[in-house]
């Protein structure tokens, strides 16, 4: 299980870097018509891809030995949560973004699933130090 999950987040983790590395680069441009860009969009779209960019390095800090990080995970998956439940509110509100978003939507709403199953690996490791590491 513990294989598994690492595994799993691992190859997620590559969207947050994917993102962030192209929104840092490229800018909204690569997800907009160039002349809709204003100079408010291009900053929060950067800013906003800082915060991708710090969840890959987090992940893969924690990923080799996510069963003594539970108190890490738990901060970040009501992040990604929340996140979704902004993109939700957006296509309840705006309309239905790209259909590549979607897929984002997904996963960002079935976070808290992660956070059950890293429960689990946690639960089922030997407790050697009986310490929950941040």
């Amino acid at each position: 299980m513990k294989r598994a999950l690492q595994g799993v987040l691992a190859v997620l983790s590559l969207i947050p870097l994917n993102f962030g590395l192209r929104g840092l680069i490229i800018g909204p441009k690569d997800i907009m018509p160039a002349e809709h860009v204003n100079a408010a969009i291009d900053n929060v779209m950067r800013y906003q891809s800082g915060y991708y960019l710090s969840l890959f390095m987090i992940l893969w800090w924690i990923i080799p030995n996510i069963e003594k990080h539970t108190t890490l995970f738990r901060i970040l998956v009501p992040a990604i949560f929340i996140g979704g439940l902004g993109r939700l509110a957006s296509y309840l509100t705006i309309g239905s973004p790209p259909a590549q978003m979607i897929a984002r939507h997904i996963l960002e709403l079935g976070a808290p699933a992660f956070a059950v199953w890293q429960g689990y690996v946690a639960k089922t490791r030997p407790n050697l130090s009986g310490i929950d590491l941040i």
